[in-house]
């Protein structure tokens, strides 16, 4: 079994990327910006699966400082960069998000190399792949590329950029280093422990009423479980290295679609759920008001088709259907807000 270290083990991917390690027999060392977390992460993890509690380190360091990446990274087999600046507080300054992005895959990069590490699996985004295009009916593919010059948001710009660069850096400066590269469509699943992860947002509004019609878009949808399992695959799979994949579940859906999956699988609890559309003139229209809609702009109207066929014929991957996800998120989302 390997040493692996997990950058932001108190995200909602990366827990489940630890908890599958651990669970494989894989000893485990995460990064967190504050040791404070680490009571609520251990707990999270226990509460997923029984393991010993001297097989997984919680480190401290941070994506937007130097100090604590040499240490995080010695001895390590295999990193899994998961970590990355999100959206959770709401407004960001474009150029400081991108930036952070950038420089935070370079600095694990770059200590990996230098640390000896055989294969670094990053977490990207379908924001890396899908925006910026008109209207597309084929499947985006791993051999497309989100356009930067676009009207697209912040968290997508960063992800293309960051990935960009990883790239860049391992094409010249790299010294052997693999790369992986993990591509995930809109993640969803149950939550380990107290996270509130943002991908979750749409699922928590529907069942909340914040959406009295659905907006007009749709996107592909993916568990978080199975987000872990591959990138597991990508760490150790020899045809993984220099590689990208997509992970979607099946066909993208639109928003109005999930909402429908919602009412049918959990009845009366999603009472509050629409079923209805709105029609994209009128939201756009709304969106020189709204502050949710406004954000949504670069994707009303789109659906943003793509394919995982590359990471099923290459790795053997194989998604859960995403309606039981969708359930199963949902179950997770009622249960945590009972308990609280």
């Amino acid at each position: 079994m390997s040493q692996v270290l997990v950058t932001g083990g108190s995200g909602f991917i990366a827990s489940w990327c630890i908890l599958q390690l651990l669970e494989a027999g894989h000893d485990v060392r995460t990064t967190v910006r504050n040791l404070g977390r680490e009571p609520e992460l251990r707990a999270g993890l226990h509460g997923g699966i029984t393991f010993g509690d001297d097989r997984l380190t919680v480190v401290a360091a941070d994506l937007q400082a130097d100090g604590g990446w040499a240490e995080a990274v010695s001895g390590m087999d295999y990193v899994l960069h998961v970590a990355s600046p999100t959206l959770r507080n709401g407004p960001v300054d474009e150029s400081e998000m991108v930036a952070a992005a950038r420089d935070g895959v370079l600095r694990v990069l770059r200590a990996s190399r230098d640390a000896g590490v055989k294969r670094v699996v990053l977490t990207s985004a379908s924001g890396a792949v899908v925006y910026g295009h008109k209207k597309e009916t084929r499947p985006f593919t791993e051999e497309d590329w989100t356009d930067v010059t676009a009207d697209i948001a912040p968290y997508q710009k960063s992800k293309t950029l960051a990935e960009r660069a990883a790239w860049e850096f391992i094409s010249t400066e790299g010294g052997g280093l693999e790369l992986a590269v993990i591509n995930p469509t809109a993640v969803l699943g149950p939550t380990l422990g107290n996270d509130d992860p943002p991908s979750l947002r749409t699922i928590k509004g529907l069942l909340g009423g914040a959406f009295p019609v659905c907006p007009p878009f749709g996107t592909g949808w993916v568990d978080v479980r199975d987000v872990a399992d591959l990138h597991l695959l990508a760490m150790t799979h020899p045809a993984a290295a220099g590689e990208r994949f997509i992970a979607i579940a099946g066909r993208s859906l639109r928003v109005v679609e999930v909402a429908r999956i919602l009412r049918d699988r959990l009845g009366a609890r999603a009472a509050k759920v629409p079923t209805r559309e709105m029609p994209v003139i009128l939201a756009r229209a709304l969106g020189a008001f709204n502050p949710q809609l406004r954000a949504l702009r670069p994707q009303l109207g789109h659906n943003f088709p793509a394919t995982s066929e590359k990471a099923e014929r290459v790795l053997g991957w194989r998604p859960r259907p995403i309606a039981d996800t969708i359930a199963e998120t949902a179950e997770s989302i009622l249960a945590h807000a009972a308990a609280v």
